[in-house]
């Protein structure tokens, strides 16, 4: 009979336990479960791929050696308390596990079904003790074997001290564990409610990312600047969403107008003439119809206003509330970030005057018509909706700290259709 002792000497214990353990994913086996349905203490089996090992000293080392063998070892009667169960690895991982995870030893298993014996010595008098200092004598040891055997009962070979008749008691008292069909089930449930608290938790952060209700498929496919204007004013989002094909490129017109107004371009030739061409329903003309075209001309023309406006600074809102059920770990999407200003635009923001003395509003002043030119262009965009997004939005910039002004026209104009 061939026999290798992975473990032999003394182990930690803590709170009268140490464990086997084989599932990575575990974060250990349960008191109560360990024991379901058992008939002998000392050596809990009824967790998939763990064994719960009792001990009689709370806190210290004990003697402790596993042992594995090729077929049933004979029993030495020496040993006090003995009891059997039957064990698989759910992984090639065994291990010997002290509490808490402090330390372990690889048992090296294999994938198989095995009888486990579990022998104690000494219990009642650790248990009296109840705690070991290193320079103490040992005071209770104990032997785990380990060999290939179909399943079978637990059962108590030898029971001689109070502390392991109380753990056997304990055990009868146990319910039966679940079958292997009512575990499955009852991860499916567990996985099912995962789930579910999971979309709610989805469908409410969605819900409060576009001010409380859930937006329509074209406000999920729409691109441009809806996420932009979302910030400012979800409730003008959803109007905007629910107009007419005509009230939406009504809305355009009117934001570009008034966007252009507010920077001083409408007495531009070429700005006119778009603005004309939108209310017309025509394409917009030469420069504006290539955008590249529109910004060098914009750079180019001595009649634009060196006008700057602060930046807008969308309302505060409360914070996410997640629902008061979600038990799911589920990330919640970091907040969308406002449009950046790119392309030449960016090159007109300009920073505060370090020399100045501070001001109350650090914000900084960016070019008005720079900031007014995307409204005109967003307001030819083919989509109706797109168009009205991104032409108010650009609109919004343009007004900067005013664009209350601006979007309480744009609401009246919305409802008046």
């Amino acid at each position: 009979m061939r026999v290798r002792r992975p473990v032999e000497g003394e182990v930690h214990v803590h709170y009268s336990q140490i464990y086997v353990e084989s599932d990575p994913d575990s974060f250990g086996p349960d008191l109560r479960e360990s024991f379901a349905g058992q008939s002998a203490g000392l050596c809990g089996a009824a967790t998939p791929g763990a064994l719960w090992l009792s001990t009689g000293l709370h806190t210290g080392s004990v003697g402790f050696t596993v042992e594995v063998h090729d077929q049933a070892p004979p029993l030495d009667p020496a040993w006090e308390d003995v009891v059997e169960a039957s064990y698989r690895p759910v992984s090639a991982g065994s291990a010997l596990v002290q509490w808490a995870g402090e330390a372990s030893w690889d048992l090296d298993l294999e994938e198989t079904d095995y009888r486990v014996r579990y022998c104690a010595q000494g219990m009642d008098e650790a248990h009296r003790q109840d705690t070991r200092l290193d320079d103490e004598p040992q005071l209770d040891c104990y032997l785990l074997q380990f060999w290939p055997a179909p399943p079978a009962p637990d059962r108590v070979l030898k029971q001689t001290s109070a502390t392991a008749a109380y753990w056997h008691d304990y055990a009868r008292r146990q319910p039966a564990p679940p079958t292997p069909a009512e575990r499955a089930e009852a991860e499916r449930q567990a996985r099912l409610a995962q789930e579910q608290a999971e979309e709610e938790r989805r469908l409410a952060h969605e819900r409060w990312q576009w001010g409380g209700r859930s937006p329509s498929r074209a406000l999920r496919e729409v691109s441009g600047n809806v996420r932009g204007l979302l910030v400012f004013d979800p409730a003008l989002v959803h109007a905007i969403d629910a107009a007419t094909p005509g009230t939406q490129r009504t809305t355009a017109l009117l934001a570009a107008r008034r966007a252009c107004e507010a920077a001083g371009l409408t007495d531009l030739d070429w700005i006119a003439a778009g603005l004309t061409a939108l209310a017309e329903g025509r394409p917009l003309p030469p420069p504006l119809d290539d955008p590249a075209q529109a910004w060098r001309a914009l750079e180019a023309d001595p009649q634009v206003p060196d006008r700057t406006v602060a930046q807008a600074v969308p309302p505060k809102r409360p914070p996410f509330q997640p629902p008061a059920h979600n038990d799911a770990h589920t990330p919640v999407p970091k907040p969308a970030m406002l449009p950046q200003i790119t392309g030449p635009a960016a090159a007109l923001v300009k920073p505060p005057d370090r020399a100045a003395p501070p001001t109350p509003d650090p914000s900084p002043r960016m070019s008005q018509p720079h900031m007014a030119l995307p409204a005109l262009l967003g307001a030819a965009e083919a989509d109706p909706l797109q168009a009205a997004l991104n032409a108010v939005y650009a609109a919004v910039t343009a007004y900067g700290e005013d664009y209350q002004t601006l979007l309480q026209e744009i609401r009246s104009a919305c409802q008046e259709q």
